[in-house]
Parts: structure tokens; C-alpha cells; sequence
């Protein structure tokens, strides 16, 4: 039976800088998703065909979702390339990490044997970025939204007991964010992984099918969560410019 390891397992090294199998996966991702940025920007016509046609129903019905969070379809057209983007790499990740097959490929280090590609977000560092990218980001648009200032005074402000105090419970309240975003994601998703690895040891067949179509699924809800949940951020923070 494969190794199961907590961590990111690494392949080699450029200089100093370690490259896991996660990290490996996480190139291969970008380079897909730009291949068929180009190619369908390439393909683009005026009469949409099938495969074309498909892709604009499922930005209309995206751009909807957004319009009916933020109360405004301006916004939601402002905001829809990230969290289109958050959503798409993260679903793409979490598909290509549970592709048959791809867990197959392993390499020699050392004394043992390293899967060569694991899912970006079972490796904690991938969605801890994501979660620090997601906060900071809809600050800085709250901030550009709103004013520096007015946007900060929600953090920091000494003008009586009860606000400043309420400043620290937003602190924490983006500290938890970050927690809660990061860990939920990484937790489904590596313990999809663990799941399909000891299902396929137990009953390499047609017992895994049920189980792979479950993790499939939960890699879509998990990366459109995600992409929601930044959503609602970039909602409540830029409230006071569009009411």
C-alpha cells in the first residue's frame, strides 16, 4: 500500500528551494488552465458553438450568483474575473489530483518511493496561501471600495471603548477566517485522498467508482465554497461605498 504522508513529499531541489510532488502538481495545473485560456480565446466567435455556448450559460448563471450577493451587477462584472479564477484552480486542482492514474506515478528518494503528483490542496502550504490571498485581497478591495481610512477605522479605532473593542473582534475575525478557510479546504480534500488510496488498496476494481465520483463532487462544492465564501468577504467589505 502507498505511503499515506500528513505533509507534501519533495521531488528534488532547484538550489535551496524544495519542489513537492503538490507544488509539482500545482505547475502542471496553471499550465492546463493557461493551454485552454489560450486555446479557447483562439476559438471564440460571434455565432457561439456548442462547447462555447455552454461556457457563456455557465458565466451567465455565475455572474447572476454574484449580482444576487452583491446587490449589483456592476460588481459583480468588477469582481467575477477573481473569484471566477479562485473557483476554477481550485475545481481544476482537486480534479487532477484525484484523476486515475495520477497517484500511480512515483519516483525514487532515498530508500523509498514518493508519489510524483498529489493534489495541490492537500498540501496545507496551497490552501494557506489561498486563504492569506483571499483575505488580504478583499481588503485591499474594501479599501479601494470604501476609502483607506473609513476601511481601517473598522480594525483600529480609539474614539470610544465599545468600537475599539469591536476593532479587535473583526482582528480575529480575519485571523479566523484565514484558519477556517485553509483548514476545511485542506481537510476535505486530504481526507478524500486517504479515503480513495485505501479503498483502491482494499478493492482495486469497481468497488472505488462510488467513492470517486463522491470526491469528485466534493472537490467541485469545496472549490465554489471557497470561491463563495471570498464572495461574501468582498460583499460585507465594500457595503458602506455601494448603500
Amino acid at each position: 500500500m502507498q505511503e499515506i504522508s500528513l505533509k507534501a513529499e519533495e521531488l528534488f531541489k532547484i538550489g535551496t528551494f524544495s519542489i513537492t510532488n503538490s507544488l509539482f502538481l500545482t505547475f502542471i495545473v496553471s499550465l492546463v488552465l493557461i493551454f485552454s485560456a489560450f486555446l479557447i480565446h483562439k476559438r471564440i466567435n460571434i455565432i457561439p458553438g456548442k462547447i462555447q455556448s455552454i461556457l457563456e450559460m455557465g458565466m451567465e448563471w455565475f455572474l447572476d450568483l454574484m449580482s444576487s450577493t452583491l446587490g449589483s451587477v456592476k460588481m459583480a462584472e468588477r469582481y467575477f474575473p477573481l473569484i471566477a479564477t479562485i473557483f476554477i484552480f481550485i475545481m481544476v486542482s482537486n480534479l487532477l489530483g484525484i484523476f486515475p492514474g495520477v497517484g500511480s506515478f512515483t519516483i525514487e528518494n532515498g530508500s523509498h518511493k514518493v508519489s510524483l503528483f498529489r493534489s495541490p490542496a492537500a498540501d496545507l502550504n496551497f490552501t494557506l496561501a489561498f486563504a492569506v490571498i483571499s483575505v488580504v485581497v478583499t481588503n485591499v478591495l474594501g479599501a479601494m471600495a470604501v476609502g483607506f481610512f473609513p476601511h481601517i477605522s473598522k480594525f483600529i479605532n480609539f474614539k470610544d471603548p465599545i468600537k475599539f473593542f469591536i476593532g479587535i473582534l473583526e482582528i480575529v475575525s480575519e485571523v479566523a477566517k484565514i484558519i477556517s478557510l485553509s483548514f476545511r479546504l485542506f481537510g476535505n480534500v486530504f481526507a478524500g485522498e486517504v479515503l480513495l488510496t485505501i479503498v483502491f488498496f482494499l478493492s482495486p476494481y469497481f468497488v472505488p467508482l462510488p467513492f470517486l465520483f463522491l470526491e469528485i463532487f466534493v472537490g467541485v462544492i469545496q472549490a465554489f465554497l471557497f470561491a463563495m465564501l471570498t464572495l461574501v468577504s468582498i460583499s460585507l467589505h465594500t457595503a458602506i461605498s455601494e448603500h
